[in-house]
């Protein structure tokens, strides 16, 4: 018994050495993240609309973290070994057009019918329909990409807005960078006729999802280690500045879609955690956090949640769904003209499907 206790004790020991000394390429920034939004009455309050989520082509591949349409209806996704997969509206008619060498994750169908797409490993990409891959941009005013997100190409297919997550945190341990909080993230646009590509905004928080507004007036940029939105002015007299677009969000905001006429869906990878908040004006409990984050998963709790926004940042949409089937994480939420959302998850082994229910009146007001 003495033994099991000196051998328990030196287990304990060398755990909490790991948790103070070990080193971690991580130095926290301190900083105090505004008090969550309530989320168990008003307007995140709890629901089950993500319930019905369907499962299409099941066991097609691990993580598809974004899904993007074709102008045939076919959705089209990367996943965790590399692939960029096609498949038809149903599931059906699943075929495999390239693999990257890489991690894909953001994806947008160029109007040729290539599609444009950022890898965690390889960079800005683009795969032609008969498979072959084209580096577009690794690096932007002379600093490499860390970790290309996701994208947005303009209507006339001249031009790719996109974000690099982290120049300083490189997959798979980018989550360090929220842990870090030290602002590595930038917003770029890719040229594709001049194939250069200019920083738009510096100094994100782990920058995320990305989508272009009516009249391709404005992009949103998600700031995951922010919990918020920004707007990036490109056309008219504010062209060239940024202001919030949401702000204080219940969640980790991922992917960013707009469906062409009223409303920006953005996929919450999680709701927030308290823990994690708390820990905002600690550096050092938050280094602690972030060793033991390489063996233990993140204090997060398990919820498919997705919001959507007007153009003008009114809330109108909240779904939700915590249940033990729930479709998680989602990582990136796609409207259809026909009226049903698709899903992209990191976690799931096939994209989601589910009809879009009835919104409440007045969500956000």
């Amino acid at each position: 018994m003495r033994s099991l206790l000196i051998s328990f004790l030196g287990f304990l020991g060398a755990v909490l050495a790991y948790l103070l000394f070990a080193p971690i390429p991580v130095e926290p920034v301190a900083w105090q993240p505004e008090p969550a939004p309530a989320t168990d009455a008003g307007p995140y309050a709890p629901n089950g609309l993500l319930k019905g989520i369907e499962r299409i082509a099941p066991g097609s591949g691990k993580g598809p973290e974004a899904v993007a349409f074709d102008a045939q209806g076919r959705v089209y996704a990367g996943l965790e070994d590399g692939r960029i997969v096609r498949f038809d509206a149903d599931g059906g008619g699943f075929t495999a057009i390239a693999n990257t060498g890489g991690r894909p994750l953001g994806i947008f169908i160029h109007p040729d019918g290539s599609a444009i797409v950022c890898d965690a490993r390889k960079g800005l990409l683009k795969v032609s329909q008969d498979g072959q891959v084209t580096v577009l941009a690794t690096s932007a005013q002379g600093v490499p990409l860390g970790l290309a997100n996701d994208l947005a190409v303009t209507a006339d297919g001249s031009k790719v807005y996109f974000t690099d997550t982290s120049t300083k945190f490189r997959f798979p341990h980018v989550n360090e960078d929220i842990a870090e909080h030290g602002g590595y993230g930038r917003f770029l646009v890719h040229d594709l006729a001049t194939g250069k590509t200019q920083v738009l905004i510096r100094s994100l928080q782990f920058a995320n999802g990305v989508a272009l507004g009516p009249d391709e007036a404005f992009a949103l940029i998600g700031e995951t280690g922010s919990y918020r939105i920004l707007r990036y002015w490109l056309k008219g007299e504010k062209a060239g500045t940024s202001d919030v677009f949401a702000d204080n969000l219940p969640g980790f905001p991922d992917n960013i879609t707009f469906n062409g006429r009223d409303r920006f869906w953005v996929a919450l990878y999680a709701p927030r955690s308290a823990i994690v908040d708390w820990m905002g004006p600690h550096p050092f409990l938050r280094k602690m956090l972030a060793r033991a984050l390489r063996y233990l998963p993140p204090p997060v709790k398990v919820q498919a949640f997705a919001l959507a926004f007007d153009p003008e940042g009114k809330l109108v949409a909240n779904l939700q769904y915590d249940g033990p089937d729930a479709f998680f994480p989602v990582t990136s939420v796609r409207e259809r003209p026909d009226g049903n959302l698709y899903f992209g998850s990191l976690g799931q082994d096939s994209p989601g499907r589910m009809k879009l229910p009835p919104l409440p009146a007045g969500i956000g007001q």
